[in-house]
């Protein structure tokens, strides 16, 4: 038996994909503590692990720990501008308190490894401090610099000819030295609260010297000639729990023959007028049956004559409850959620801008299994054609089932543990 610690990002996609592994963590016999924020309590100590609350890291699960001022602040932004502002306060001001967090537990519990998920910069700190190895359990796309490919953030298509490669160094030159340089002084800033030496290593070029076990299949990621070895896919860290469901009355209208067009913005980025009611406008007068789904926003945010006699509104559907009967899924790019759909084969329509979702939109372009739309606003009409040239054209559901059957021959918990194990036993890079 071995003890791991965990810590993810008090955020419900971080926290997520982190549960199967844990629970095989458990069933495999190793003792496994979980740092992340007071929400998903109950759902870690389902795993068999034991909750570890933040204490001084900012746990902004609870939407009352974020100060007002902040939030405001935040929302005054966009774009990169609002990237950055992530990055400095909830990214690595917010490493400091989980740094000196993770470091009290690790004086209760000796763990033997770390493992976190790929944005988690503390494990890293905590890493260098300690010489404990760590673990990364890559929850979005791969962040990583490479000749083949431009910077993560841009959602620009990779290229490995020469022209290409001069692209993405001027790029990354740009980024690193001028967009991004006051983020790698907050990051120096910040270790130097723990005495470690200043580093060139940005949040997005973070990687761990041991093990990364990347969340997707190879199918979905740009293909990289310098692929770091400690790289694994083991495939989308999708939910198991069979969730209890009460169908709605509308629920036989699946059955009934019409494509099913399912809309979501997952629960970050909310807002349903970027891309729930622009697509029930869109749709409104076609033979389709429109499902959208709000993230456990309130209902009231969408007023009922907003909705068509074609569309049904939920807060909430399992989505193994859901997707099976889905032809279309018109998404703002969440990762797990694109993973989902991947996993049943449905194409896509994809329109996000914020957090990693311009990335996550991009590969839905380059791997051939929908539309990008390059926007996080898209006009109705840009939705309806792209969802009309989707049905009509069999080779975005042909590359969506393509993904699928790679995603079906992954065992990914099974796999993530059995290469945590073999760190342990090797205790050094875990190479692919």
């Amino acid at each position: 038996m071995a003890r791991f610690l965990v810590a993810t990002i008090p955020v419900v996609g971080h926290v997520t994909p982190m549960l199967s592994v844990v629970e095989a963590l458990v069933a495999h016999g190793h003792e496994v503590w979980w740092y992340t924020g007071q929400l998903f309590a109950t759902r870690i100590q389902a795993t068999g692990a034991r909750f570890i609350a933040m204490q001084q890291g900012l746990d902004y699960s609870i939407r009352d720990n974020v100060p007002a001022e902040l939030s405001a602040e935040r929302e005054s932004l966009k774009g990169i501008a609002q990237l950055k502002f992530d990055l400095k306060y909830f990214f690595i001001k917010a490493a400091i308190g989980n740094t000196r967090d993770l470091l009290q537990v690790l004086e209760a519990f000796a763990a033997d490894v770390i493992l976190a998920d790929s944005f988690f910069i503390a494990a890293a700190w905590v890493s260098e401090i300690t010489n404990l190895p760590w673990a990364q359990l890559g929850i979005s796309v791969l962040t990583l610099p490479s000749e083949d490919t431009a910077p993560f953030g841009l959602g620009l298509q990779p290229s490995a000819s020469s022209l290409g490669k001069l692209r993405n160094r001027g790029l990354y030159s740009l980024l690193q030295n001028v967009v991004f340089r006051d983020i790698r002084q907050h990051i120096n800033q910040a270790r130097s609260e723990f005495s470690l030496a200043p580093t060139q290593t940005g949040v997005f070029d973070l990687l761990s010297p041991d093990l990364y076990l990347a969340g997707t299949v190879t199918a979905f990621e740009y293909p990289r000639s310098d692929l770091p070895p400690q790289v694994h896919f083991i495939g989308p860290l999708l939910s198991q729990t069979v969730t209890e469901f009460t169908p709605p009355s509308w629920w036989g209208e699946l059955f009934q023959g019409k494509p099913v067009i399912h809309v979501t913005q997952g629960t970050v980025a909310t807002n349903p007028q970027d891309l729930i009611l622009p697509t029930l406008q869109a749709l409104a007068h076609e033979d389709v049956l429109v499902v959208a789904v709000t993230g456990n926003q309130p209902l009231e945010n969408l007023p009922t004559e907003d909705i068509p006699a074609n569309a049904r509104v939920e807060a909430f559907i399992p989505y193994q409850h859901l997707l099976p009967h889905v032809d279309v899924m018109v998404t703002n790019g969440g990762y797990n959620g694109v993973q989902m759909a991947l996993a049943n084969g449905i194409p896509l329509v994809a329109a996000g801008k914020s957090e990693d979702k311009p990335e996550v939109c991009a590969r839905i372009e380059w791997c051939g299994a929908g539309i990008n739309l390059n926007t996080q606003t898209p006009k109705p009409e840009q939705i309806k054609q792209a969802v009309t040239q989707v049905l009509a054209e069999q080779s975005y559901r042909h590359n969506a089932r393509r993904l699928q059957a790679e995603i079906q021959n992954c065992q990914p918990a099974e796999t993530a543990v059995n290469l945590l194990e073999a760190l342990l036993t090797e205790k050094q890079t875990v190479q692919s």
